[in-house]
Parts: C-alpha cells; sequence; structure tokens
C-alpha cells in the first residue's frame, strides 16, 4: 500500500503490519508516521484506507474495524495511576513509534533490495544524497539501523566521511544503532571483520538478494546479546 504525503507529494510504502494498525483505529484516533522524504508528520486514521487497500484484518474484542467505528465515542477511562505508590513506572511502546533505517547507498538493484528487506521487518527506509545529507539526518532522528555501502562516496570505507562519523559518534547514542557495512570486499557475517570496523554486520554485494534472512538472523543475536544491558544503561540515564 502506498499513500502521498501531503507536504511533498511524494509516495510512502507501507507495510502491511503498519496498514493493518490503521484499519484497526477507533473513531477519532490516528496513526503518526514521519516522511522519510521531507520528515514531516502525517497523520493516518482508518478512513484513509481505500477499499481495495484494505486487509482481512482479524477482529478485535469480537468486533470488526467497521463496527468499532460504528460504535458511540465514548470518553477514555482515567489513567492508571497504582505506579505512584511504587514510584516506578513502565514505558509504553507507542503504535506509532516505527524504527526507521537510514540506507547510504546509490540507487539501483542493491538499493532495491536492501529497501525491500528492511521494510519486510518493519522498519521505515529513508535515503541520503551525500555524506552531508546523512550526517544531518543523524543529529535530528534516532535512527534504529544504518545502512552504509562501502562506496557510497566513491572513495572507499577509509575516505568514507560518515564512517568516521559512525566510528566517532559517542557511545551513548551509537549503542542503540545497528549499523551495516555493505560492500564487495567484506565476508558476510564475519562478526570479527565488523569489529574491526566498528560496525555490527558486514555483508557482501553477493549475498544481497538474501539481505532479509541475513537481518532475521542477525537482529534476534544483536538483541539477545545487548537487549538487556541497553534496558539497564537507559534506565540508568547512561
Amino acid at each position: 500500500m502506498t499513500i502521498t504525503c501531503p507536504h511533498c507529494s511524494k509516495n510512502l510504502k507501507l507495510n502491511d503490519k503498519i496498514r493493518a494498525n490503521i484499519q484497526n483505529l477507533p473513531t477519532g484516533q490516528s496513526l503518526r508516521l514521519k516522511c522519510p522524504h521531507c520528515e514531516n508528520t502525517i497523520f493516518c486514521d482508518a478512513d484513509s484506507l481505500p477499499a481495495s487497500q484494505r486487509m482481512n484484518v482479524p477482529p478485535q474484542n469480537g468486533r470488526s474495524p467497521g463496527e468499532l467505528r460504528n460504535l458511540l465515542v465514548k470518553p477514555p477511562s482515567p489513567p492508571d495511576i497504582s505506579w505512584l505508590k511504587e514510584g516506578v513506572f513502565n514505558e509504553e511502546e507507542a503504535v506509532e513509534d516505527i524504527p526507521q533505517a537510514l540506507i547510504l547507498i546509490q540507487p539501483g538493484k542493491n538499493r532495491d533490495l536492501i529497501t525491500k528487506a528492511v521494510e519486510s521487518i518493519g522498519y521505515q527506509p529513508t535515503f541520503a544524497q551525500s555524506a552531508t545529507d546523512a550526517i544531518e539526518k543523524m543529529q535530528f532522528v534516532t535512527y534504529a539501523g544504518v545502512i552504509l555501502h562501502s562506496q557510497f562516496e566513491g572513495g572507499g570505507l577509509e575516505q568514507s566521511a560518515f564512517h568516521q562519523f559512525m566510528r566517532n559518534m559517542g557511545m551513548e547514542k551509537r549503542r542503540f544503532i545497528f549499523y551495516i557495512l555493505v560492500g564487495p570486499s567484506f565476508f558476510t557475517l564475519y562478526d570479527l571483520e565488523a569489529l574491526a570496523n566498528s560496525a555490527n554486520l558486514v555483508v557482501n554485494d553477493k549475498e544481497l538478494p538474501q539481505f532479509l534472512t541475513i537481518l532475521r538472523k542477525s537482529i534476534p543475536q544483536y538483541e539477545e546479546l545487548f537487549g538487556t544491558l541497553m534496558a539497564e544503561l537507559s534506565a540508568f540515564g547512561g
């Protein structure tokens, strides 16, 4: 499914998970998305989906999305403040908090393969035209993943301004970014090579047709290894 950004008039492709979330929204609620092109906020509600693009989403609470929207709007219940007695609370992940991936590779078949794989696991892809453009985007957006091709800037990884930017990034931000290097000289899934290049994963161009499988293997391993540590660091402001 695609929607058109009302700000820049460019099309955004939504995966099935996002489309289902939009379709199941009750009346009066909307899903907030960020346009990867102009980075303005887009609000989508259930009525914004054309009939031809609706999915067969399982009913929620015994009612179909259409029945839910036809119900009388009731005021929300008072918030649960039981956590006040304990002095702690758990932050709930908002449905609109969609992870974003910054893809730095020249347009072509390889970028299409990467983009399709990233979208398949629920990430919103964003592109940059140059290293300067990419670094500016990094100042204002927290990306869950960054994918850099070694020839993105034309001079190889050692001459890459963006790669040096990632290597010099403070760990308070860097530890939350899954950094992937792609290129013709890497050995796919070679952890030692990734470590030597200050990355989390390296992938050879030849294995890009299997990029989705590689992500499905690597990201859970990364989260299993570092997820608990990062959660603890976040809790203590690290």
